[in-house]
Order: C-alpha cells, then sequence, then structure tokens
C-alpha cells in the first residue's frame, strides 16, 4: 500500500459538453474561440465573429445528436463518476487524494476547478488530461488554459501528457472490445473500425504527435487483444472546409458494406467516456449509415467510463507522479511527466 503525508489534488481536464439544448451553441462558441482550434493571421481581430457564425451553423447541424441522446451531454456525470472512482481508488492506497473536473468549453469551467483545489488546501498537484494521445488542441488547449488561471506558488505540479501506452489503459479498452465481440454470433469475422477524433491535417504537419500516438495505440490494442480480425482506422467529428486527416467514418462505413461486409465493431479509440460522439456520431447516425449499407449487425464498444480497469490505470498515472510512493510496474512504456509549463 502506497503513502503520503501530502495532500494530492488530481485535475482531470475534459472537452465538456452542453447541459442543455440551449447550451448547445454557447458550448460551441467557447469551442471556437479556443486560439488552440481557431488560429489565423489577424486571428485576434476575426476569431470572435467567426466563432459566432461557425458556432449558430453548427449548433443547427447538431442539435439532433443531442435530441437523440436525451438532449444533453453526458460528459460531465460520467467525468465527475471517475474523478469519484480515482479519488477513492488513491485513498484506498493511502494517499491523501482530492480530484477535481476541469472542463475546457462548458462547465465546471477550468477557473471553477482551481477554486475547489484551492479550498482543498493540496501540497502536490497532478494535471490529468483524460486524453490518451496528445495533441495541442485537446490536452494542449486545457494546460494552456491551466497555466493561464493557476499560480503554483511553490507547489509542485505534475502533468501527464498521454498515457495511451499504460499496460492496464490497453488492457480496458481489450476488455471493453472483448464485452462487444461476445455478442456477435461469430465474433472472428467481425471487422474491427477503431473510430478516432479527427484533426486538421496543418496541426499535424506542424508536428503535432496525435496521427502518430492513435496509430500506436490501435497497434498496442490489437497486439494485446491477440485478435486476428480485419481492422480499420477511421476518423469521425470534422468541421469546416479544411483538409483533415482521412478516412472518415462515414466513407470507412459505406466501403464495408459495398464490399458486402455483415458485422462491424466500431471501437471510440480517442475517447475515454461516452458522449455525443460516441453515443450520437457514432451509435446513432453512423448506425443508421451502416443499415443503409447493408451492414447487418452493427455495435459500438462501451466507453471506458468508470472501467475498474480503467480506473486502476488513471491511478497508476498519479501515483506515477507522486515522490515517496511506491510504483507498480503497469507500465507498456512510461507517461511522460514534466512540469506544466511550456505549452
Amino acid at each position: 500500500m502506497a503513502s503520503t503525508n501530502r495532500r494530492t489534488g488530481v485535475v482531470l481536464f475534459q472537452l465538456g459538453g452542453p447541459d442543455s439544448l440551449e447550451a448547445i451553441e454557447p458550448f460551441l462558441y467557447n469551442l471556437f474561440c479556443d486560439p488552440d482550434i481557431i488560429d489565423f493571421p489577424f486571428a485576434r481581430l476575426g476569431r470572435k465573429p467567426l466563432a459566432k457564425l461557425i458556432s449558430v451553423a453548427r449548433a443547427r447541424k447538431v442539435q439532433h445528436h443531442y435530441e437523440v441522446i436525451g438532449g444533453c451531454s453526458p460528459i460531465r456525470r460520467l467525468t465527475e463518476r471517475q474523478a469519484r472512482s480515482l479519488e477513492k481508488r488513491l485513498c484506498a492506497e493511502g494517499i491523501d487524494a482530492r480530484c477535481f473536473v476541469a472542463m475546457r468549453y462548458w462547465h465546471p469551467f477550468t477557473e471553477e476547478a482551481i477554486d475547489a483545489l484551492e479550498a482543498s488546501q493540496c501540497d502536490t498537484i497532478v494535471l490529468l488530461p483524460m486524453y490518451p494521445q496528445f495533441s495541442k488542441t485537446t490536452t494542449g488547449s486545457s494546460l494552456n488554459e491551466w497555466n493561464r488561471r493557476f499560480e503554483a506558488r511553490g507547489r509542485q505540479v505534475h502533468v501527464v501528457n498521454d498515457f495511451y501506452r499504460n499496460g492496464l489503459y490497453v488492457d480496458a479498452l481489450v476488455e471493453r472490445i472483448e464485452d462487444t465481440l461476445a455478442r456477435f454470433p461469430d465474433p472472428d469475422d467481425v471487422v474491427l473500425v477503431f473510430s478516432a477524433h479527427s484533426v486538421p491535417v496543418s496541426v499535424i504537419e506542424q508536428g503535432d504527435p496525435y496521427q502518430k500516438q492513435i496509430e500506436e495505440t490501435v497497434a498496442l490494442v490489437k497486439k494485446r487483444g491477440g485478435w486476428l480480425n480485419c481492422h480499420r482506422l477511421c476518423y469521425q467529428s470534422k468541421v469546416g472546409a479544411s483538409k483533415w486527416l482521412q478516412p472518415s467514418l462515414r466513407s470507412t462505413i459505406r466501403e464495408l458494406g459495398a464490399a458486402g461486409i455483415k458485422d462491424v465493431c466500431v471501437i471510440p479509440i480517442s475517447f475515454v467516456s461516452d458522449h455525443v460522439e460516441t453515443l450520437g456520431e457514432i451509435d446513432h447516425e453512423a448506425r443508421e449509415l451502416a443499415t443503409a449499407a447493408g451492414i447487418t449487425r452493427f455495435k459500438m464498444t462501451e466507453g471506458l467510463n468508470d472501467s475498474p480497469i480503467f480506473i486502476g490505470a488513471l491511478a497508476q498515472l498519479v501515483t506515477a507522479c507522486l515522490p515517496g510512493v511506491k510504483k507498480e510496474p503497469a507500465f507498456a512504456a512510461p507517461a511522460m511527466r514534466v512540469l506544466a509549463k511550456g505549452y
């Protein structure tokens, strides 16, 4: 059992999501006002008008996704459940921990998490972005916002930049895939479709490691699972007219249907909880597309959410940052850990 006399604050970063249909447009406005998302010459002058234009148009387009999943995003509820499960796990290991949720574009915002953190009087802080793979548009954006608003004042601050190589994280994904494959009449005939959130190609060309880390995640999961099934990697959630990572989930489904494939299992490989992009975009929209394409058995793996194995992975990531705490050897490769500066 680990032990430490210091109180540790763990901040779980996530994208956030609207808590009502009326919140969709302001949520999207916050998203497209992010300089790590929208950046171009003279962006300071044009970013807000452009964000307003995009958010109004996009809100109309995505509203039906939220309507079919209950009228709001479940991401806050699920992330807070992850935080409570992680806090309980760390305390059971002898670590005096408090866990907080910081959403980038909707409540609870980063400043709300900082207020709660300050009230808890933590000595050590671990920043834990809930993005397995690093991208400046996700992890980088959350850490930039944190650095704009937080003063360390001598406290130790550690960051987990990515965790896609963590062994328990990979095991948690394999468990979800195995559970889903067991629901097919012949699991060996199922095509595995790994779907990741897309990003603009220009971001990758600037050196962002996201695409390579996604590809490595798929390879690690395939190796750990030992399946011989055919598989595809595709991307979803493209916004705007610029070039984004391809192939798309939609084109992949159409191609599989045209090839006579009947059994498809979609794995949301870049997400750690269920939200509109899994429940709406994959399990509703893509399912309808699959049916129209002739795919008769279409299933999506459940999000990792508060899977005990996944919570164990998060606990390992936190304890790996803490001095004087016995570390458990459970990494496929070490996660990066640096001070929260320079993003």
